[in-house]
């Protein structure tokens, strides 16, 4: 296995480590959660450089690199969206979730007629601003845990403008449309691929 398809299941690994932290109850858990989440965002970042850069690009990797970040994203969204205050409005992760569901069906599809659909660049905005909501979100919650949350949170929300009533609601905002616009695209350009398979 090359090093891009290393990092992709390294991610994987990750998200789980990312989820168990999150979900714990001890001091700092938020944190520890941002600081994983990051990391493993930019191994998402890393092997697709690499694998473009040396030519190790496989069907493995076309499959299993947006796949993997499907499931990072998404659980980071549904932690973010649990409990009884919360920061990622639940409705909104559920069209995340539709519109991920539809287009690895899709690429189900394509893997029985013996083609592989890569991630296109919509889809990679689609990420990008997924894993910015995410990380806002997350460094909120970090933003109230000592000892780094008390000089963070001075620093980088003070601005009203930061605050989630504002900053937070317009990233979801644009989460929803790069979901949205990505999927339809997705959709649209593959669409005879998915009537065939109907």
């Amino acid at each position: 296995m090359n090093l891009p398809n290393q990092l992709t299941l390294a991610r994987l690994f990750m998200t789980l480590v990312f989820v168990a932290v999150l979900a714990s109850p001890f001091p700092w858990r938020s944190q520890v959660a941002l600081v994983l989440f990051i990391l493993a965002s930019l191994t998402d970042w890393l092997d697709g450089l690499i694998a473009r850069r040396w030519g190790l690009i496989t069907n493995f990797g076309k499959l299993m690199d947006p796949l993997v970040d499907k499931i990072l994203t998404c659980s980071a969204l549904i932690m973010l969206a649990a409990g009884a205050n919360p920061l990622f409005p639940p409705w909104a992760v559920v069209v995340v979730l539709a519109r991920e569901f539809l287009v690895t069906g899709l690429r189900l599809i394509a893997g029985s007629q013996g083609d592989v659909l890569a991630a296109d660049s919509l889809g990679k905005w689609k990420t990008v601003t997924q894993i910015t909501a995410i990380i806002y979100f997350l460094a909120w919650l970090a933003s109230s845990e000592k000892p780094v949350g008390t000089a963070f949170l001075s620093i980088f929300f003070a601005p009203s403008w930061m605050q989630p009533a504002i900053a937070g609601n317009l990233l979801v905002a644009a989460t929803l449309l790069t979901t949205l616009g990505s999927g339809g695209s997705y959709l649209w350009k593959n669409r005879q691929l998915f009537l065939t398979g109907v």
